[in-house]
């Protein structure tokens, strides 16, 4: 295994025409085992390690598209009235759909259902997704709304707790089922403007309740589950409660994947910015002789105050002007000068011991107390 085959491998590929996350996963698939080799000691060390992927991103083939809400009642209207599609009824298939909204479940996660992990309790009601069928090796309870929980309960009255949930068609007709309700949902739409040409016309030049949008995004029945992190992201969920719905391994694929949806907030956040740039408003106060600047807060009084550019209001005394109504104060008291005449007492510490001679006089003055 040498970087140079591999990388020979992967530019046939895409002269082939195959896509970059089609690449991706194939040189995923071989630096795995090249780890895996080192890891074991049966190679000394990787040879692909210098190998890159390409970005997926850069050349996606199948962009999914959400069902727009004014959509949905539309499709499930269809779905009801519509005939026996793939060997499903068209009350499981409405159950299907609300449920892959609801939960974000993935198809081959909702296939894996049964009876007995819808769980419905006193306040609360939930799918749990055994661990085993999962992506992340996880269980996944996920909540649903108390009526689907109570028609979940009435579709599952007559069938054992071990029984599938609902009766899927094959993987391949999954999504062409979708798209059967969803077409027959349009021509519903358009039947409805018969009466008026004007609003006909401009039903049928757009691309409302269509598998692709004027965008070239797809419909396939993983968009339900795209669907439901889309609608959490427009009614304003916090990124992180949607991170948990969906199972996201990190905050980052939310973000990337949810987050041109949130409602307002790049317009809020230069609003904001524009308020903190502008700073708080004054008023003009003009009931004087000359006008009085007003500020809205203390802020900007103080601000005004260090600057000297307040305004003193003719009511108000200035230090220096003689006020009538304040009262005299007393005259200071005078301090007593202290008497320097003080009889000169001799220093206990100089001179001679007791025992006699002369002592040598104190030179300090003593100033009695006042």
């Amino acid at each position: 295994i040498s970087a140079v085959g591999v990388s020979r491998y992967a530019g046939m590929m895409s002269d082939a025409g195959r896509a970059a996350r089609t690449i991706n996963a194939h040189l995923s698939s071989v630096k795995a085992l090249t780890r895996w080799l080192v890891a074991e000691q049966k190679l000394p060390r990787d040879p692909l390690a210098a190998v890159t992927k390409p970005n997926p991103k850069s050349d996606r083939r199948c962009e999914r598209r959400s069902l727009l809400p004014d959509e949905w009642p539309w499709l499930i209207q269809a779905t009801v009235e519509g005939p026996e599609r793939f060997g499903m009824t068209p009350e499981e298939r409405q159950l299907l759909y609300e449920v892959a909204v609801q939960t974000g479940l993935r198809s081959k996660e909702l296939r894996s259902l049964v009876g007995g992990n819808l769980i419905v309790g006193d306040d609360l009601a939930m799918i749990v997704c055994k661990a085993r069928s999962t992506k992340n090796s996880k269980d996944a309870r996920q909540y649903i709304h108390r009526d689907l929980a109570e028609a979940l309960k009435v579709h599952l009255a007559q069938r054992k707790p071990t029984a599938p949930m609902f009766n899927f068609p094959h993987e391949t007709n999954l999504a062409r089922m979708l798209r059967d309700d969803l077409g027959e949902a349009r021509r519903t739409w358009l039947r409805a403007a018969c009466n008026d040409p004007a609003t006909y016309s401009e039903r049928e030049s757009s691309t409302f309740l269509m598998d692709v949008n004027d965008q070239g995004e797809r419909l396939d029945f993983h968009s339900l589950r795209h669907t439901c992190g889309a609608w959490m992201a427009l009614s304003g969920e916090h990124p992180k409660t949607i991170q948990t719905v969906l199972r996201h391994s990190s905050i980052t694929l939310t973000m990337d994947t949810y987050g041109h949806l949130f409602p307002g907030q790049e317009a809020a956040a230069v609003n904001n910015l524009h308020a903190t740039m502008a700073g708080p408003t004054t008023t003009l106060v003009t009931t004087g002789p000359e006008a009085i600047p007003s500020a809205t807060s203390s802020t900007v009084q103080r601000q005004m105050q260090r600057a000297g550019d307040e305004t003193l209001p003719e009511r108000a005394s200035r230090c220096d002007e003689p006020d009538p109504n304040r009262a005299q104060a007393k005259p200071p008291k005078s301090l007593p000068v202290a008497d320097l005449s003080g009889v000169v007492r001799p220093d206990a510490t100089s001179g001679t011991s007791s025992g006699g001679g002369t002592r040598t006089p104190d030179t300090r003055i003593m100033i009695p107390l006042l």
